[in-house]
């Protein structure tokens, strides 16, 4: 490759980027407008609900404001899900390999 071709292709790599809307989170799947994390619930007192609903919990974390679990539903999918910070509403869930079995109706 060329150095022209190089310079081009690497701006408009960053163009792409910069253009990418604000409400994309760090993953792209979503995104929590949950204020401060002082005024959060726990993600301890996310795994443990979790655990009491039947699902069993590899790993959380925060991902674009939301809480992300990495686990297994009642239902034995192994599963990505996204939780609200405060009110531990389910937004999102995708089977591995990307494969959306839930998602929150916008309202």
């Amino acid at each position: 490759m060329k150095f022209t071709e190089a310079m081009l292709a690497i701006a408009a790599a960053t163009a792409m980027s910069t253009a990418m809307p604000e409400s994309a989170s760090a993953s792209g799947k979503l995104k929590c407008e949950a204020g401060p994390e002082s005024g959060w619930k726990s993600r301890d007192a996310l795994e443990e609900k979790l655990k009491k609903d039947g699902w069993s919990v590899r790993k959380s974390k925060v991902d674009g404001g939301c809480y992300e679990v990495y686990g297994t539903t009642p239902q034995g999918d192994r599963v990505e899900a996204y939780f609200h910070p405060i009110t531990f509403e389910k937004l999102l869930v995708t089977k591995r390999g990307g494969k959306v079995i839930f998602r929150k109706a916008e309202q």
